[in-house]
């Protein structure tokens, strides 16, 4: 298992994912559902990272560097997923403006 691998990975499987839903169906999932989806992946990466650290700081044989890349995955999901918000409370002040 390569912990830096399957961050970088992840993240770009699920984003490639959510382009070819969206580009290749009409009646595809709404925007909703697609951050609904990411808010639990990123909900599942935090859940990850906890159990690698109580798992190391059980003793059990888990490597310090699995535990960090989980830990850094974990945390650059909730970064963007912050981001987006903010785009999104950005977006709606502006259209709210407008009228």
């Amino acid at each position: 298992m390569d912990p830096i691998g399957i961050g970088s990975s992840t993240i770009s499987s699920a984003i490639e994912k959510a382009r070819q839903t969206v580009t290749t169906e009409e009646s595809g999932p709404s925007f909703g559902d697609v951050f609904k989806r990411a808010i639990n992946d990123a909900s599942s990466l935090q859940g990850e990272a906890q159990d690698l650290i109580g798992a190391f700081l059980r003793g059990e044989p888990v490597e310090l560097h699995q535990v960090m890349a989980a830990s850094e995955e974990a945390s650059i999901s909730l970064e963007l997923l912050v981001e987006i918000r903010n785009k999104l409370a950005e977006a709606y002040r502006s259209v709210m403006s407008m009228s």
